[in-house]
């Protein structure tokens, strides 16, 4: 849809600082909001939500995380797992989806290290394809690992469950990045 804003927060600061910020934008937004009781994580990087910004939580060399929704949490543990493996990860959080932050993205993705998309969220038209078309409309193509659901009918279960079986837990990610590298 023309002139959506797309945001998907991680935690309830996210969701506590965009809800003003989306009711004082023009034009129609979606906000996609977590089931349950939501955790508190984004308060530890002295975060601030800028609708259309991404936030950079983790600087690092080797790898660098993408990501949105919970799986900004995903992307922090991971880098906390592959640090004791002696990899060194950066965390963007892209809590705005639509439009995305082309200035950080390019920013980012200039150095040279693995670059990891991660969202709760179809592999096809998510984050991932955005963050791809984004550095190849930019003549600055680069490979792009997505880590997302597959393109199918998903099974029913409880988010652990599903998670691990298609690959979004913080296990499969680090298992993912080492082999990667």
């Amino acid at each position: 849809m023309p002139g959506l804003t797309i945001v998907d927060p991680c935690d309830s600061v996210d969701i506590q600082q965009a809800v003003p910020a989306l009711a004082a934008a023009p034009g129609p937004s979606y906000l996609r909001l977590l089931r349950g009781e939501v955790a508190t994580v984004l308060d530890e990087y002295d975060y601030r939500f800028e609708l259309g910004r991404a936030a950079r939580l983790r600087d690092g060399a080797d790898v660098l995380f993408i990501s949105s929704r919970l799986m900004t949490m995903r992307a922090l543990d991971a880098a906390e797992r592959l640090a004791h493996h002696h990899v060194d990860a950066a965390v963007v959080h892209a809590a705005t989806v639509k439009p995305l932050d082309l200035d950080t993205i390019a920013r980012e993705t200039a150095r040279d290290r693995l670059i990891v998309t991660l969202e709760n969220h179809s592999v096809i038209g998510g984050l991932g394809e955005s963050v791809a078309s984004a550095l190849a409309f930019a003549g600055t193509p680069k490979p792009v690992t997505p880590i997302a659901l597959p393109d199918e009918f998903l099974a029913i279960g409880a988010f652990p469950t599903l998670h691990e079986r298609y690959g979004l837990s913080v296990d499969r990610i680090v298992t993912k990045v080492l082999t990667l590298l």
